[in-house]
């Protein structure tokens, strides 16, 4: 059984990968970041877990929830 993992957006020397989180290997190495995003945000659409997008310094700049999320929000 596979589990639900959020979907990572990361430099790689050969462009974009596509990481789902805790994972070692790429599920995807594409050129760019672009088609990175697209296929991850299937993926945690898919799966109803969330997108991380990192910038080129490795840094997150920007997530997006697919998941069950409350509205609104506790806290």
């Amino acid at each position: 059984m596979t589990k639900n993992r959020n979907q990572h957006v990361v430099p790689h020397p050969e462009g974009w990968a596509v990481k789902g989180a805790g994972s070692e290997r790429a599920t995807k190495v594409v050129e760019t970041q672009r088609e990175a995003i697209s296929i991850a945000r299937g993926i945690a659409q898919n799966q109803g877990t969330e997108m991380l997008i990192h910038g080129e310094n490795g840094r997150i700049r920007e997530r997006n929830s697919y998941g069950n999320d409350p509205f609104p929000p506790k806290g």
